[in-house]
């Protein structure tokens, strides 16, 4: 084991202490086994970080720089994403045990990410607007919103980090990241990158902690003019009545119940290798995790039996062990949580058909693992289909007609994503505009890339990330009206 980042916080172009000199140790989920140590930021900490964005904000240094130069820097930093793949890979899976496999895509597309918002930097130029007024020039531009507190959660450290760093610094802005308390090493690496890069002083800056206190600050403090959260709900409304102290801007993204329809007409083996991908990626650790797989009457048993067949065989482990399928939970305090689900569900009535336990394997007792799970014969007002487990259990409910499955679908608080699997274009069509989510999959499940919009409809969040609406998330606009020709108006006291 070889963890070689920072133990300090990034605070005005300077690795810092925290103030109290507090610090928490980081552990590998698979084992329990101390990776590292790093500094535990606290309220003076954030406070400390605020000041620095605001005033490198305010002297306009890096809002004014070109939005070229902007680009080139960010696109330097996907160049040492690039260069630091490998390493930063393994931080992700120290940090989540999630398989070095599943970690090295990630920083793929993290590099890709960070290259797609550098390029649009110097894109935006404002746009002209038709004035109705004769000799005036009627403009309408695009500026950073500020300083922009970035919280980002625990299963997907620094692919949420990036989704708000990159268009972030792209637009003009300056930034106080906050990771996950537990999962901090991959941020911390990507600062050490941006330094490397060169971002001016107090551009990036990084601080450790958790949630209440840390979190909390750069959702009250007047100077943050943009909290992005992403996380669960009852954390974001928290943030949310946070932030309304100081009327700030909000982007968050919360979580959802995400629903796998399947039709009889689908192909049926890419129906169910496809469930198996959205539900046991990252032991279902997954905001888009699509848990909820609601089969069509005629098809059913037949689906019930291959799923079983092949979540049987799904191979726990260590995420270095290249033949590991899935990883552990990140914590006990989580599978617990896991565990309640799965014991409610059986009370209410779901039937289990796999898993539902710990593993018996010696090799995995020190980590905090959960058997893949199946649970059948799942109803729309079971707690486990309408609330978010975010562990690796699959419920599978019956259905036997379009209107049924979408108002099923569509009865949760949740509206991030769903998926439709089905060989009738119409029908796929017709039923992918009657769901209400921010992304729907036609015959295939957890797609996402940097040129498309990602985010939810109802509690799932507000605003978007990726795509050119990521960027116009940390943007604010400004319209600037010239009159060419003025007159006087002569209104008041010229006429006595």
């Amino acid at each position: 084991m070889d963890v070689a980042v920072q133990d300090k916080m990034y605070i005005d172009g300077t690795w810092v202490a925290a103030q109290s000199g507090k610090t928490r140790e980081i552990i590998y989920p698979f084992d329990k086994r101390h990776i590292h140590t790093v500094a535990e930021g606290d309220v003076e900490d954030a406070q400390a970080a605020i000041a620095a964005a605001r005033d490198a904000f305010d002297r306009e240094e890096w809002s004014r720089t070109p939005g070229a130069e902007r680009g080139r820097l960010v696109g330097k930093l996907a160049d040492l994403i690039e260069e630091n793949a490998e390493e930063l890979a393994k931080l992700e899976s120290w940090d989540t045990a999630k398989t070095l496999e599943e970690s090295r895509w990630d920083m793929s597309d993290i590099a890709g990410i960070f290259r797609y918002y550098a390029g649009l930097a110097d894109k935006d130029h404002g746009e002209l607007v038709d004035s109705p007024i004769p000799n005036t020039v009627s403009r309408a531009v695009r500026e950073p919103v500020g300083v922009c507190g970035q919280i980002s959660p625990w299963n997907y450290p620094l692919l949420q980090a990036s989704w708000k760093m990159a268009p972030a610094l792209a637009a003009g802005n300056t930034i106080v990241m906050k990771p996950s308390e537990t999962t901090p090493l991959t941020t911390i690496k990507v600062t050490e990158l941006a330094e490397q890069a060169g971002f001016p002083k107090g551009v990036v800056n990084l601080v450790l902690g958790p949630g209440p206190t840390v979190g909390n600050e750069l959702a009250v403090h007047a100077d943050v003019d943009l909290i992005s959260f992403t996380g669960g709900i009852v954390t974001g409304k928290k943030i949310m009545q946070a932030a309304g102290g100081t009327v700030k801007k909000i982007a968050f993204e919360l979580g959802g119940k995400n629903p796998n329809i399947i039709f009889a007409d689908a192909d049926f083996e890419l129906a169910v290798d496809f469930a198996l991908n959205g539900v046991y990626f990252h032991a279902g650790q997954v905001c888009s995790a699509g848990a909820r797989v609601m089969v069509e009457d005629s098809i059913y048993d037949r689906f019930v039996d291959a799923v079983v067949e092949r979540v049987k065989r799904i191979k726990l482990g260590d995420a270095f062990d290249p033949r590991t399928e899935m990883g552990p939970l990140i914590s006990e305090e989580h599978r617990a949580k896991v565990e309640g689900y799965v014991d409610i569900a059986l009370e209410e009535g779901a039937k289990l058909l796999v898993g539902g336990a710990r593993p018996s394997d010696p090799a995995l007792q020190d980590g905090f693992f959960y058997l893949p799970t199946v649970l059948g014969e799942c109803t729309n007002e079971m707690r486990v289909v309408q609330e978010e487990v975010f562990g690796p259990v699959m419920t599978v409910e019956r259905f036997s007609g379009e209107d049924e499955v979408v108002r099923n679908a569509n009865s949760t608080i949740y509206g991030l994503s769903g998926a439709v699997w089905t060989t009738d274009q119409a029908k796929a069509e017709r039923v992918a505009s009657r769901l209400r989510m921010g992304t729907v999959w036609i015959n295939d499940f957890n797609i996402y890339f940097a040129q498309a919009p990602w985010g939810g409809y109802k509690q799932s969040g507000i605003g978007r990330e990726l795509g050119p609406q990521g960027l116009e998330e940390y943007t604010e606009i400004k319209h600037i009206y010239q009159n060419l020709a003025t007159e006087k108006a002569d209104w008041f006291g010229a006429k006595g």
